[in-house]
């Protein structure tokens, strides 16, 4: 030991020449630990405005990370390929999509490709047909259940403040849970940041219609029906049902805004004698089904011997698969069935395995179990409703502009000329529905700013237009007419219902249902008795 001691100090400390080049070495060895590890308490860098944190990539990006979820790469750099050669430093304004970004489950990242591809297709479509200023994508990652969404706003409010950003919308917002409610009322009453909700339908993350105060979300808008008005549209599509014809089965997990909405909308009051009492479970969490497998099978035999012949669903997509096919296995006495749930079924379809359908079949041919669903959309509802139709009078423009505005985009799709996305599928809905939402933005940044074009509208003027599209400034979106009230919710939106059809083992459009009992005014004028 003393030997080596005494080399040390002779190689690298015997005079002042070697002092200097051993410090020197010293320093430079620092540096390069410091440039190549993160420094001791930093969170590790996944990409460009992305850091990792307990064991996510949370943050916000528009340069292509695909933030480990290979489903979304190709879309995530077309996005980048767009905002980099297209947007580039031209007068713009940044939309943030904000969606949980790495799913585990293979439907949901299938289901997240959807939609990040209809936002993308709406930017493209959107740079080349408004006026300036251009819009720039970006991706938002707020964690599983969006559990570290107070980085992700925080992120966003500074980019809302950057001239060079200017972050002027978020839309996204998948899953009605208590942190998607804190961001979105983060965003709008602190930081007045317009949010245009695409897919959550729960009536608690809505502006109330009679509200005489302040609103709870300043600045929010939404074109998906609420659970409130999806069950209308049901109801009011199916005609009145007795009570007794009726049973609901519910999900009493803690913090699921989504499940808490839809039971309450299916727990309407119904004519005649009453029917058997609500059946519950509790899972443990969105895409694990636990042990409910065991209380659905008992949930079926109490179904069973009562007089119910449609069940009203407050669950999500797992959890909805489980219970059918526990159902079906019951066989009660030749006895058939309809599940009713509300939009969050409306990619049931994608968690569908192969024996599952010959399960809803009952082993025979004809289908004992029978799952029906609000869905926000459906690429066949257009052609379904017009067709044979000649008479002008029976092609209103309710109609025939959502189907002129779907072939747009089916026609954007197959030339191909956005560039290549990856696989694309209309039929759940998720395309239509977030590419609807980012045309909404668009529109509401176009009336901001239709006076002074090629500058950029400052956050507050983009929110208030949000009460003008409706009449002659309605969006036509491809899932139908957007006219929002003054409250920012989409007045009598049309529902496409939708069911599963185990001869095909294929979705199959059912029909149109409308909230308000009646179509919506031909030419898109919101009632003085909505606020």
């Amino acid at each position: 030991m003393r030997r080596f001691g005494n080399w040390l100090y002779n190689t690298l400390w015997a005079n002042w020449t070697r002092r200097v080049i051993a410090l020197l070495g010293l320093v430079a060895g620092c540096v390069l630990v410091y440039m190549f590890l993160p420094p001791v308490g930093e969170p590790e860098s996944c990409a460009i405005g992305v850091e990792r944190h307990d064991g996510e990539c949370v943050g916000v990006n528009g340069t292509g990370y695909a933030f480990g979820t290979p489903e979304i790469e190709k879309v995530a750099g077309a996005i980048a390929k767009e905002n980099e050669e297209f947007v580039g430093d031209k007068p713009h304004v940044t939309v943030a999509l904000m969606l949980p970004l790495q799913p585990d489950i293979a439907a949901e990242r299938k289901q997240l490709r959807s939609e990040i591809q209809g936002a993308y297709l709406a930017q493209y479509r959107a740079n080349r047909e408004e006026n300036t200023p251009l819009l720039r994508l970006v991706l938002a990652n707020p964690g599983d259940a969006y559990a570290q969404q107070r980085r992700v706003v925080d992120q966003l409010a500074q980019m809302s403040r950057d001239d060079h950003v200017n972050l002027r919308a978020v839309t996204g917002f998948n899953l009605s849970l208590d942190a998607t409610e804190k961001a979105i009322a983060r965003l709008t009453n602190e930081l007045s940041i317009p949010v245009l909700a695409g897919r959550v339908s729960a009536d608690e993350l809505a502006n109330p219609e009679k509200s005489t105060g302040k609103d709870p979300y300043p600045g929010l808008a939404r074109i998906i029906p609420t659970n409130r008005q999806q069950a209308d549209a049901l109801a009011n599509f199916h005609g009145e049902l007795r009570d007794e014809q009726t049973v609901l089965v519910r999900d009493k997990r803690p913090h699921d805004i989504y499940n808490n909405s839809l039971a309450k909308a299916f727990g309407r009051d119904e004519d005649g004698p009453p029917g058997p009492k609500d059946q519950t479970f509790q899972s443990p969490s969105i895409t694990d089904p636990g042990d409910t497998g065991n209380d659905f099978t008992l949930i079926a035999q109490n179904i069973c011997q009562s007089t119910a012949r449609y069940v009203y669903f407050a669950g999500r997509p797992v959890h909805l698969r489980l219970f059918a096919l526990k159902l079906a296995d019951v066989q009660c006495r030749g006895k058939k069935y309809t599940i009713v749930s509300g939009s969050g079924a409306a990619t049931l379809e994608r968690y569908m395995k192969g024996d599952d359908w010959a399960r809803l079949r009952g082993g025979g041919k004809e289908p004992v179990i029978t799952v029906q669903y609000a869905a926000p959309g459906h690429p066949a509802a257009w052609d379904r409703q017009l067709s044979g139709e000649k008479d002008a009078k029976d092609r209103p423009a309710y109609f025939t502009e959502p189907q002129e505005e779907l072939n747009k985009l089916r026609a954007l799709i197959a030339k191909g000329s956005a560039g290549d996305i990856g696989p694309t599928s209309l039929d759940d809905s998720r395309t239509m529905l977030v590419y609807d939402g980012v045309r909404t933005v668009a529109k509401a940044v176009l009336l901001a700013n239709a006076q002074t074009e090629g500058t950029v509208p400052p956050l507050r003027r983009v929110s208030d237009m949000w009460q003008r599209l409706e009449a002659v400034n309605r969006v036509h979106g491809t899932s139908g007419w957007i006219c929002l009230t003054n409250a920012g919710n989409a007045y009598d939106k049309p529902v496409a219902v939708v069911e599963l059809e185990p001869r095909t083992e294929k979705l199959r459009f059912v029909g149109i249902g409308w909230p308000e009992d009646k179509r919506q005014p031909e030419d898109c004028r919101v009632p003085s008795d909505t606020r």
